[in-house]
């Protein structure tokens, strides 16, 4: 029998549709507190505080 999961968002509590929404992991400087991971819907990502961050490593040939 096959087992499916479904993803619900730790914000609003809606389910979250396949290849939809993002997780968040929150590390700590001081590592004994260990970390965080919240699974979030778009919406819900979108209006969290922050900026984005450049991806790492050189770009592609086809950008350039």
């Amino acid at each position: 029998m096959a087992r499916k999961t479904i993803l619900v968002c730790d914000g609003c509590g809606t389910e979250v549709g396949e290849g939809k929404g993002a997780v968040m992991r929150v590390n700590y400087t001081d590592a004994r507190r260990g970390s965080k991971q919240a699974d979030l819907c778009d919406s819900c990502a979108g209006q969290l505080a922050g900026s984005a961050v450049a991806r790492r490593g050189r770009r592609p040939k086809s950008a350039s």
